[in-house]
């Protein structure tokens, strides 16, 4: 007869996992998550700064807050989310292929954004 399992070896993919196991199984995904975004936040902040000087030659917080805001990213999935997955892509590959990924996936609509923000202002 195979021996119950105990909490400190019960896999918590399993049905028999207890609901602490459970639990303390997505703390630990939620942390990995929270973590992960926090790190691809600092990335896209550091994208957007490095991004507006090169472009604009002058510091525009508006603008960088606009690039970096919770309302631009939930175009493209629960914000934290894409941070964290900007997160792992800096954790994988480093900082170039972060700034690539950015570049490639959420700048095309930022920037149509922005042409439609000064268009009705006056200023295209």
């Amino acid at each position: 007869m195979p021996s119950p399992r105990t909490e400190s070896n019960a896999d918590t993919t399993s049905p028999l996992a207890s609901p602490a196991q459970v639990e303390r199984k997505r703390a630990l995904r939620d942390q990995a998550l929270h973590d992960q975004a926090w790190i691809g936040d600092a990335v896209l902040t550091l994208y957007a700064r490095l991004r507006i000087l090169r472009e604009d030659g002058k510091l525009d917080g508006e603008k960088a807050v606009r690039m970096c805001s919770n309302q631009f990213l939930a175009a493209f999935g629960e914000p934290t989310a894409v941070e964290a997955g900007i997160g792992r892509v800096y954790e994988k590959d480093g900082l170039e292929a972060a700034f690539a990924h950015i570049e490639s996936s959420f700048m095309p609509l930022f920037t149509r954004q922005e042409q439609k923000r000064l268009r009705k202002q006056g200023h295209a």
